[in-house]
């Protein structure tokens, strides 16, 4: 097929780079096959156009549709920019979907909603009807005065059937119905459509213009999809099961009627272990008891006991597990912190101390009560909501519970499950007061939550990518591709990878010579010195901004409070508006803003020309190594017989890519310039040989590490002056070594 006859149609621009174009052929020929793909591209050179323009084009020509998905919001406003263009040459129906919770003008949750939208689309359905016997009652009076000798007797009986629809909608004066979902049903959307079709609009101006007509933008929009070329989504949409089934289903698609394209890709395997993970905490548990209390069934015994044991053992579990030498009540905050319960040749310990606990016919009986109670609960609390005899839908705890009890029991203990308990503290926000201890005595404010992780994502994202006619995964990080196929259980994918496109004369990266920064280092003064050195000659000697990456955020601080420059200061903390903090920094022109490379700004945020010009990653980000971490390198070890996978896949390749990630920040087009500064031995040329174990620059990719110059701390601004005033970057006379 020729590329400028077909595929150019959707390229909204004048040209594709000549990489682009490669790609654009091969993927086409990729999804003809089907093959998946796995697509590496710099950052800035265009992956995003790459895989949709083959990807449309072949959706076109077999009747599928395209579906575009990220995890980063920076990237889902590039994606709805680059359909709207797409759109502007191409007839082309594409939408922005997201979740009901950021859309709904009631704030409803998700069970409410559904039956508000159960309840008000009956009585709408009975309104039609209504609406439709008066009109047949009377044309059957007119034809009844008429003579016609049959009207009178048939009019009877559609009077009747008025009569009972009438009674049937007085009952609806009392039930709760949704005043935006009826518009829905009952006023004219053309012009909705008309207006959603017309462009590429996000979800905020849907919620907006349905807003002020009236209507409910969420679910005109799910009406909406069915049919429509490319939508674009969040990952939760594809990698939840749960909400995938529901989602193809709006779509009008069966799973091999979609092309799924993966944005930052190699965020995919964190997001189906989140994903897959099922939780279940002890105040969950005491609402279900609450719950059994208040219920007269033949049931409730057998579920209180299991409920009950359960709530018993994660108690037992979680006070035997805090104390010394493990984690201390006044360590525990507001956020959930882990106690390992897995052991390696008998049961975890919370179900140990279940066994231990239980008494009765069995606990599988009991789970399996429990479930039928808690259906048959639930259903009982649809109905009331949709009967008016509730103002709210209420949610079943028993069935959580016992949905949650069955799972754990059968798969606690499978090859890459994880079971853990973790506790926190109530914060000022939680509802309820201090928890009992299993002997009576208070245990403050803290409670517990029991969970099954996910430690293989292949789990969740192998069926996915089967049942799926075919998906482009795409990232600037992706290799090595080996890893990413057996992590997400690929079978032999399409590869391809375009490394820097432009022009290697505008761009440097240094490695610099300063001592390792291992956690148990970091603290040395003499260290600290010469890391804010490096920095403060990098916020120097560059013309114009700076980024500062660091392994965490209290990094980022210690530097943002030791670094003397002239430069404006900006620190990225948890909780700040990364968007806003971004718009400020990029605004000014002699900035430096230190940040965690574990953060929201070191991956899928552009920062084009000015933005940045240096961009420093200070240490190797490694993640916090907790038992969590080492469950997930020991099922790697056993799931791929190798005693190296856990801690290459799980721990090394991933942190690489991080700093590849924060690296690409930079020089992201053929006119741009900058400077890469990595801070730490680790990442030189000399530490393969004096540090090999700790050494991480054989994981950057071959055309990679040879661009990284080897530089003695003291030397880099020379090396920094010299790049930059050969671009004459500086705005007058450069600064003085």
């Amino acid at each position: 097929m020729s590329i400028d006859s077909e595929y150019l149609r959707y390229f909204p621009y004048e040209e594709p780079y000549d990489h682009q174009r490669d790609a654009m052929g091969r993927i086409y020929d990729a999804l003809d096959t089907p093959s998946d793909v796995l697509l590496e591209g710099a950052c800035g050179t265009g992956k995003t156009l790459a895989a949709l323009v083959p990807a449309l084009e072949y959706a076109d020509e077999h009747n599928k549709t395209v579906v575009i998905t990220t995890n980063v919001h920076q990237q889902m406003r590039q994606f709805v920019a680059d359909a709207s263009a797409i759109a502007d040459v191409a007839d082309l129906r594409a939408v922005v979907f997201r979740g009901k919770a950021s859309m709904c003008h009631i704030d409803v949750g998700y069970e409410e909603c559904q039956a508000l939208r159960d309840t008000t689309r009956e009585m709408a359905e009975l309104e039609a009807d209504r609406a439709e016997l008066s009109d047949r009652a009377g044309d059957l009076l007119d034809a009844s005065q008429a003579g016609e000798s049959d009207a009178a007797e048939a009019r009877n009986a559609v009077v009747d059937e008025l009569e009972a629809v009438e009674d049937d909608l007085e009952a609806f004066e009392d039930r709760a119905t949704c005043d935006h979902y009826y518009r829905n049903l009952t006023a004219d959307t053309d012009a909705f459509y008309a207006w959603l079709y017309d462009d590429v609009r996000t979800p905020d101006e849907i919620y907006e213009y349905a807003g002020e007509r009236g209507f409910c933008g969420y679910e005109l929009l799910k009406e909406g999809i069915d049919g429509v070329d490319l939508v674009v989504c969040n990952y939760h949409h594809l990698l939840d099961p749960t909400i995938r089934e529901q989602f193809f289903r709006w779509l009008g698609r069966d799973p091999e009627d979609v092309v799924a394209v993966f944005d930052e890709a190699h965020n995919v395997e964190d997001a189906a272990r989140d994903h897959a993970r099922r939780t279940l905490s002890e105040r969950t548990l005491d609402q279900a008891l609450d719950e059994l209390d208040d219920t007269d069934d033949r049931r409730v015994d057998a579920a209180q006991n299991v409920v009950e044991t359960f709530r018993t053992a994660l108690r037992e579990t979680y006070e035997d597990g805090m104390g010394p030498g493990s984690v201390r009540e006044t360590d525990v905050d507001d956020d959930w912190t882990d106690l390992a319960i897995a052991n390696d040749e008998k049961k975890d310990d919370l179900t140990l101390a279940f066994l231990r606990a239980y008494t009765g016919p069995g606990f599988g009986a009991d789970i399996d009560t429990a479930l039928e109670l808690g259906r048959t609960l639930d259903k009982r609390y649809e109905d009331a909501y949709k009967n008016g005899e509730t103002a709210v839908r209420q949610e079943c705890q028993t069935l959580q519970v016992a949905q949650f009890l069955s799972a754990w029991f059968d798969e606690s203990d499978a090859a890459g499950m994880y079971p853990v308990v973790s506790v926190r503290r109530l914060d000022d926000g939680d509802e309820g007061t201090a928890q009992t201890g299993i002997d009576g005595a208070a245990t403050d404010d803290i409670y517990g939550r029991a969970e099954l992780y996910t430690c293989i994502p292949e789990r969740v994202t192998r069926s996915l990518f089967a049942d799926l006619h075919a998906t482009v995964l795409m990232s600037a990080t992706l290799r090595p591709f080996d890893v990413t196929e057996a992590v997400l259980g690929l079978e032999d994918p399409e590869t391809m990878a375009y490394g820097q496109q432009f022009p290697e004369e505008r761009r440097r990266t240094y490695a610099v010579e300063a001592p390792a920064l291992f956690a148990s280092e970091r603290d040395d003064p003499a260290i600290q010195d010469t890391v804010s050195t490096v920095l403060e000659d990098t916020v120097r000697f560059t013309p114009g901004n700076t980024l500062a990456f660091f392994p965490s955020y209290a990094e980022a601080e210690r530097y943002y409070n030791r670094v003397d420059t002239d430069a404006t200061t900006y620190l990225d903390e948890p909780g700040t508006p990364a968007h806003d903090l971004r718009e400020r920094f990029t605004d000014d022109d002699d900035a430096v803003l230190f940040t965690s490379l574990w953060g929201t700004l070191a991956e899928g945020v552009s920062y084009d020309g000015d933005d940045a010009r240096s961009v420093a990653v200070v240490g190797v980000p490694y993640p916090h190594l907790d038992d969590r971490m080492e469950a997930v390198q020991d099922a790697y070890d056993d799931s791929f017989d190798d005693h190296e996978a856990g801690w290459r896949y799980a721990v090394e390749i991933p942190t690489v890519r991080k700093t590849r990630q924060a690296l690409g920040r930079v020089v992201r087009s053929p006119a741009d310039f900058g400077a890469r500064v990595l801070v730490d031995r680790r990442y030189t040329e000399g530490a393969e040989i004096e540090m090999r174990d700790y050494a991480v620059r054989g994981t950057f990719p071959p055309e990679e590490r040879a661009e990284m110059i080897d530089v003695d701390p003291s030397k880099l601004k020379f090396g920094l002056l010299n790049f930059y005033n050969d671009l004459d970057a500086y705005d007058g006379d450069p600064p003085a070594p």
